[in-house]
């Protein structure tokens, strides 16, 4: 299964871990989506900053 992130506020105003944490997740600007695998490295990394994004799970 894979997990769609997509970025849904600005990371501009945030603290630099939760910074490096968006440009980790592979996301760049404010509506761009990335698909990641669901792990619980990756579900950690969301964590962080889940007041940044939205996730949708999908199907292979």
């Amino acid at each position: 299964m894979k997990l769609r992130i997509t970025l849904i506020k600005s990371p501009i105003a945030c603290k630099q871990k939760q910074i490096k944490t968006v440009k980790a997740l592979g996301l760049r600007k404010v509506g761009y989506s990335v698909e990641q695998p669901d792990n619980p490295c990756i579900r950690g990394m969301i964590f962080r900053v889940k007041h940044m994004v939205e996730v949708a799970e999908i199907e292979e």
